[in-house]
């Protein structure tokens, strides 16, 4: 077999196929069986992941992801499933296996790259993402804050039997060594010049505090205890309190406390004032790849950088007639502070109230779906507050169920001053959040009894926050912004999506420093200073990450804009938004072959 993506770089694939690829093939050979097998490499190296997915003999095992042997493991493999991948015929299978071979080829390539870099891993347990093997704990996206959303038992981990609570206790002892290995990689960073930015590492430090410092009875370690099903045996009970209260007090609160030790006497005096990669040791050539990875694209960081300054231009015209429509006199400067400060957008007394606004807009945009959708996700979704030891550094987001229903998507909503919490960006993130965003693309992709399972739970971020923020411009056409501030809400939110493409180039390739990035948020858009500080500590500490969401969505509405002015009366905006989704996350190279072929077929 050429590999798919080889083709796909020339135009011969669709030269020769397109007047049949919509058609299935007579002859499919069982490639499936492969898929299986890859799927079942893929929950082994990630048991939190397959955790997420409902696969409940996993759920005491945590694999050691930035250890040498799980690195040897991981590149052996992925070499082996691209071996094995070469042996089938592309031409004889059908287009969804044809699909699906070219996102299990793109994984494969992308993440043997990965682990042949001198910086960066692969397969962080949180999102099956690059992550840094040198500082491989952050203020944010970090495994130890993970753990401890799963750890408060009302989260992804299962506590309704006495296995659950026995499986938990066995993770917790694979965390342990860990954390070791994290303190180990992260003095070797700091013998080889690679290491956080101080002003990272200073906002770690406090977050253990709350681990270290809470009593037992209090810790969110001990939770699950005060939650124990009432049928569980007495003897049960009792084995399992004493069994948690050790865990707390004899192993993560010395072992916690022995972490931030670390970080203050060992990590933070040989942390780095600068902000980017460019300042490490292959820094530059690791932000490329980072910019592969996430964007499923060979653009460089100067085409992006340029890109975003376009579109932070262009939106800030839509801006300004907002601006005026309203009647400010005031320069744009002066009305994002205005945004900012307007008590009207901020009436929430309690945080409960912002809760209930979120599912007041659920029921707006319920009874309107229907205009542009026809497909309709089953498992169950909910808003609820972040947690609040991770309040502070995080952002709205929003968290998968699992495939039984069993478990709810929950939209994660961060309020750590409720009275400060405006309002004017609710409409368009819970469009983005939820629906027709992720909860309504990942949960219709898991649901997918046509994809084979490996493409459940995957998440190729380009296409998934593409989606994402491509559905926050579906409230105009669903009429979701009733009034100015909601539209210049969505306007906001696009242009600080923008500007992350702007500044994550500008940190990691051009030398900009965290206060340049700063400033130039608060000049271009009406964000706050406290939350854009933590964005851009953010963009920082997760490199390349934030550019995947206006890359994606330029892309899904070129493709739409193609089919609507090829298609003509043809085109069904619902049948556009079926072939957008129905295939599970694709790299854009194949979701552009994928819609050029559903335009031949239309076309007759």
């Amino acid at each position: 077999m050429k590999y798919i993506l080889l083709l796909l770089a020339s135009a011969a694939l669709f030269a020769c196929t397109s007047n049949k690829s919509s058609e299935p093939v007579t002859e499919v050979i069982p490639i499936d069986s492969l898929f299986k097998d890859y799927y079942a490499f893929k929950k082994r190296i990630n048991p939190l992941e397959a955790t997420k997915a409902g696969f409940s003999e996993y759920n005491s095992q945590l694999a050691n992801y930035i250890s040498d042997p799980y690195k040897k493991d991981l590149l052996t493999n992925y070499n082996m499933f691209l071996e094995e991948l070469a042996k089938y015929d592309s031409a004889k299978v059908s287009p969804s296996q044809w699909l699906s071979m070219g996102v299990m080829e793109w994984d494969c390539r992308i993440k043997i790259e990965g682990l042949n870099n001198k910086i960066v891993t692969i397969a962080s347990p949180m999102y099956d993402m690059p992550t840094f093997e040198l500082f491989p704990l952050l203020q944010i996206q970090s495994l130890h804050l993970y753990f401890s959303q799963l750890a408060g038992g009302t989260s992804l981990q299962p506590f309704k039997t006495v296995e659950d609570y026995d499986n938990w206790l066995k993770r917790i002892d694979a965390y342990f060594p860990f954390l070791d290995t994290c303190m180990v990689k992260m003095n070797k960073g700091i013998a080889t010049g690679v290491v956080l930015p101080k002003v990272l590492i200073k906002k770690m430090i406090p977050q253990l505090d709350g681990f270290i410092n809470t009593p037992v009875p209090k810790h969110l370690f001990y939770a699950p205890i005060t939650m124990m099903p009432a049928d569980f045996s007495t003897a049960d009970k009792e084995r399992l309190t004493t069994a948690y209260t050790a865990m707390v007090s004899n192993k993560l609160i010395p072992k916690y406390k022995e972490l931030q030790d670390f970080l203050i006497n060992t990590y933070l005096p040989a942390g780095r004032e600068t902000a980017g990669l460019s300042a490490l040791p292959g820094g530059a050539e690791t932000f490329q790849y980072l910019i592969r990875y996430h964007t499923t694209t060979n653009m460089t960081a100067e085409q992006i950088h340029a890109l975003g300054k376009n579109e932070v231009a262009r939106i800030r015209g839509e801006m300004e007639k907002i601006k005026e429509s309203i009647g400010f006199k005031g320069d744009l400067k002066a009305f994002f502070e205005h945004v900012r400060k307007d008590k009207k957008q901020m009436p929430f007394k309690k945080p409960e109230e912002v809760i209930a606004g979120f599912n007041a807009i659920h029921e707006r945009i319920k009874v309107k779906l229907g205009d542009v959708f026809d497909l309709k996700p089953k498992g169950g979704f909910e808003v609820r507050r972040t947690e609040s030891f991770r309040e502070g550094s995080a952002s709205a987001e929003f968290l998968p169920g699992n495939k039984d229903g069993s478990r709810p998507g929950v939209f994660y909503v961060p309020i750590p001053d409720v009275k400060s919490y405006n309002k004017f960006t609710d409409e368009a993130l819970f469009l983005h959040e939820a629906i027709p965003g992720h909860y309504y693309q990942l949960t219709l992709q898991q649901e997918n009894e046509e994809l084979p399972e490996f493409l459940h739970p995957e998440s190729i971020s380009v296409f998934v926050e593409g989606w994402a923020l491509y559905a926050e411009s579906l409230g105009t056409e669903l009429g979701i912004y009733e009034d100015p501030y909601q539209h210049f809400g969505m306007l906001s939110m696009e242009i600080h999506r923008a500007i992350r493409l702007v500044l994550e180039t500008g940190i990691h390739t051009m030398g900009w420093t965290r206060e340049q990035a700063i400033q130039y948020s608060l000049e271009n858009e009406a964000e706050s200073e406290d939350k854009i500080i933590v964005e851009v500590e953010r963009y920082m500490a997760t490199p390349g990450a934030a550019l995947c969401y206006k890359v994606g969505q330029i892309k899904i509405r070129e493709l739409r804009t193609r089919a609507e002015k090829e298609l003509g009366d043809k085109f069904s905006i619902k049948e556009f938004h079926n072939q957008v989704l129905n295939s599970g996350s694709l790299p854009l190279v194949l979701l552009e072959e994928k819609i050029n072929r559903w335009i031949l077929k239309v076309k007759g």
